[in-house]
């Protein structure tokens, strides 16, 4: 993948705005992002390796709290002490909230027929919270544009752009 793209969102509930930067390599792809909730501000960043596999996140929020993890690419992950996290064994992505780009990254990684389901085990990180737990999470390519994603309970169809980056996802954020 080769990408060098600015995107803007606004979250709907909560009110949101977000300000991402993509940077993809043929050696790696960089990500910063910025959201600015009701609450706090965060600063997140995340470095794939030049598979797309997960390396490197960290959260920054503007009242000092701050998460940082690593993974190995092979589903190992650890904190910023380097203390194992065996509840993550086996996730090869992260999904952060409250942002959609995350979703992007197993869409990225993949390879996708129309109809055929895609299982994914994620580190599920809780911006509000600062806290990361394990998460199943499936998604469809419905067509060129849309894919449908579920978690637990939880089920919206997605669209997305040609670079696989969300456009709309419904009742939670908008490209702006």
């Amino acid at each position: 993948m080769s990408l060098n793209k600015s995107i803007c969102w606004r979250g709907l509930d909560p009110i949101t705005l977000e300000h991402c930067h993509v940077v993809s390599t043929d050696r790696d792809t960089r990500i910063r992002g910025t959201i600015i909730t009701p609450d706090y501000g965060l600063f997140y960043r995340i470095k794939l390796d030049d598979t797309e596999r997960v390396r490197t996140v960290k959260l920054e929020r503007t009242d000092g709290m701050v998460l940082e993890l690593f993974c190995d690419g092979a589903g190992n992950w650890s904190d910023d002490r380097a203390d194992p996290l065996s509840a993550l064994e086996g996730c090869m992505d992260i999904d952060i909230w409250p942002t959609p780009l995350t979703n992007s990254l197993p869409l990225w990684r993949c390879q996708w027929a129309i109809g055929e389901p895609q299982r994914f085990a994620v580190a599920w990180i809780d911006a509000d919270k600062m806290t990361v737990k394990r998460s199943e999470q499936l998604y469809t390519k419905l067509d060129a544009i849309h894919f449908r994603f579920q978690s637990a309970d939880f089920e919206r169809v997605l669209e997305v752009d040609g670079d696989n980056l969300v456009v709309s996802y419904p009742g939670l954020f908008e490209r702006s």
